[in-house]
């Protein structure tokens, strides 16, 4: 492919956060850009104003014809969450385009630059958008290819002036396989995807591929306790090659001392809370460091970074009431999250609702759901989010939480979940989840702010 011949590019699965980084990244080098999702969403309208056509039908007839044609000036993009049976990818298919995966695309854009690339199972999103951010803010620059929507700065991807890139490196259908990093960070490898690994060691063995990616001369920057090796290990409450000291929390934020063998930087602050988060700006900070970025400039980026969208985000935070979003789907993610509330508020009631994201995850990891979620006051179960999945028989949320041993427990729909908002006024509520949860978001922060 010759990424400088291309001028028109078309996008099936556009509303991805992937994909869409991708299409802002094209339209950004001026080319024609058109998509199709399934659903419109708050990114795909988002989209639609920055000038991306988007059609929501699997319709052929709603394909421009300057697409139809098969060219080296044609780029067809496809996500592997789209059916088999797609009628809009068998067109491109049938009329000869060679289809590209976001991740091979990626690894294309990529594969030219010094490339900073963050992988795990949790915790890739927020540590690769706390990288870019320390990289802008600092005055090193940065492109940036981001799995989330970056608070600092609106959007999921960054266009720099150097030729350094900060990607996140997804393990779903082992897309980071396509990357060959200078650096690489590793912040976690719980089992997950098990859909597709089939089981842990599969996972591993993919996430030691990655790291074997990475080019001669490279580094790799592994949270300590991880089953692989590198040149440097971190963490946020132990003693590693870098690491956390000193985590305290001042007026509900949190400051922490940074030491690697380079020496200390005391008292910084961070501008987004949670315990993990303290963890992945060691990782962060790690990068900085071996990038020859100031201690002041670090530490002034760290105070200034807004984290992510969804990603342990506040709503409201007011005084008598205080209501967070946060996309945590993984036992893992939860156990972190729910951890973070009880040290920031162990004086309120802490009222999480929590929908979960597909039948295999639930069911390969109940038991851990189930002890995490064990950790609210009071919990409200919402129906399992299918995603790309048909249901599992004896699979289902009521399953799930009759396992549960929070103090209060039931099944909500979200009608019923705002009727809990309303009524009940909770001092402490979260929302948490990776499917259509985030369509709370709006209603419940309307809730709160006429109560």
């Amino acid at each position: 492919m010759n990424l400088d011949a291309i001028k028109q590019v078309y996008l099936i699965g556009i509303g991805g956060i992937g994909m869409s980084g991708l299409a802002r990244y094209f339209k950004h080098l001026g080319c024609v850009v058109c998509g199709y999702d399934r659903t419109e969403t708050e990114l795909t309208r988002t989209l639609v104003k920055e000038g991306i056509p988007i059609v929501y039908q699997d319709d052929v007839e709603t394909i421009d014809p300057i697409f139809h044609n098969v060219s080296e000036a044609t780029l067809v993009i496809f996500t592997p969450a789209i059916p088999k049976d797609s009628k809009i990818k068998a067109f491109f298919e049938g009329r000869g385009h060679i289809l590209y995966k976001r991740s091979q695309v990626l690894g294309i854009i990529s594969e030219s630059r010094y490339t900073l690339a963050v992988a795990g199972t949790h915790g890739k999103t927020t540590t690769s958008t706390m990288v870019a951010h320390v990289l802008k803010d600092s005055g090193y620059d940065c492109s940036a290819f981001l799995g989330g929507i970056s608070s600092n700065y609106e959007t999921n991807v960054l266009y720099g002036n150097n030729n350094t890139v900060v990607v996140e490196a997804d393990e779903f259908d082992r897309s980071f396989l396509t990357l060959h990093p200078n650096i690489a960070i590793v912040t976690s490898s719980d089992a997950d995807h098990l859909d597709i690994y089939g089981d842990k060691s599969h996972l591993l063995e993919s996430f030691q591929l990655f790291l074997d990616k990475v080019v001669e001369g490279g580094t790799r920057i592994i949270k300590k306790g991880l089953e692989f090796k590198g040149q440097i290990s971190y963490s946020g409450q132990e003693a590693a090659d870098a690491y956390a000291s000193n985590v305290h929390v001042r007026d509900g934020e949190f400051f922490f001392d940074y030491q690697d063998a380079k020496g200390k930087i005391e008292d910084i602050h961070l501008g987004i809370p949670g315990i993990h988060n303290v963890e992945n700006a060691v990782a962060a900070i790690t990068v900085a460091r071996l990038l020859d970025i100031s201690d002041a400039a670090i530490k002034k980026a760290l105070t200034t970074f807004k984290g992510v969208k969804r990603r342990f985000e506040y709503i409201v935070r007011r005084p008598e009431a205080i209501y967070i979003d946060d996309y945590a789907h993984h036992p893992e993610e939860l156990r972190a999250f729910l951890t973070s509330m009880r040290k920031l508020y162990p004086a309120k009631k802490l009222n999480v609702v929590f929908q979960p994201h597909l039948f295999t995850r639930t069911r390969d990891f109940v038991d851990g759901f189930a002890e995490v979620l064990s950790m609210a006051d009071n919990l409200l179960l919402m129906e399992i989010y299918p995603a790309r999945e048909l249901p599992i028989e004896g699979v289902n949320s009521s399953w799930l939480l009759e396992k549960i041993t929070a103090p209060q427990k039931r099944i909500a729909t979200a009608a019923e979940v705002l009727d809990f908002a309303r009524n009940e006024k909770p001092e402490l509520l979260v929302t948490v989840g990776a499917g259509d949860i985030d369509k709370l978001v709006k209603p419940l922060q309307e809730i709160f702010e006429h109560a």
